[in-house]
């Protein structure tokens, strides 16, 4: 992890200490890795439907288009990330068949399942319009960010 990823995880914790709500916490997250990591260009959660559970909806976000609203667990990166329970990164979404446009302008995606005990929650997405966005370095980050919101919700 590079020192602006550190910081900005160290930042959020704290906050995480004093927000309010899940969804509070999860539009800050969404809000500073999307003004702060150049390459983020949407950033946002997907959250397990409490009426359906083989959805996803959108939750917080930030970031440059309209995302998807409403999810299948069978459809998409989301749903591949949310089936297998694995972390989905992606370097060239063109080259991805499982890809669920959001916008035109997207080359790479990462997609991070966030459990609250042993139970699919949600998932962080980060959309990037340049291609390998997501390296070894950024996944670490990036589930960083997801374990946050994670033990807060465990906590709940």
């Amino acid at each position: 992890m590079t020192s602006a990823q550190r910081q900005l995880l160290q930042e959020l914790q704290a906050f995480a200490t004093t927000a309010p709500t899940a969804d509070s916490l999860m539009e800050q997250i969404a809000k500073r890795m999307h003004e702060t990591m150049a390459r983020y260009n949407w950033a946002g959660f997907y959250l397990v439907d409490p009426k359906d559970a083989g959805y996803l909806n959108v939750g917080p976000y930030a970031g440059s288009f309209s995302p998807n609203t409403r999810i299948p667990l069978n459809t998409g990166l989301c749903g591949a990330a949310a089936t297998t329970g694995k972390v989905v990164v992606v370097a060239d979404v063109s080259k991805d068949p499982r890809y669920l446009a959001g916008s035109s302008l997207v080359k790479s995606e990462i997609v991070v399942p966030i459990y609250v005990n042993k139970k699919l929650a949600g998932e962080l997405d980060i959309e990037s319009y340049f291609a390998d966005t997501f390296t070894t370095s950024e996944q670490e980050f990036v589930e960083g960010c997801a374990n946050i919101v994670a033990t807060y919700l465990g906590k709940k």
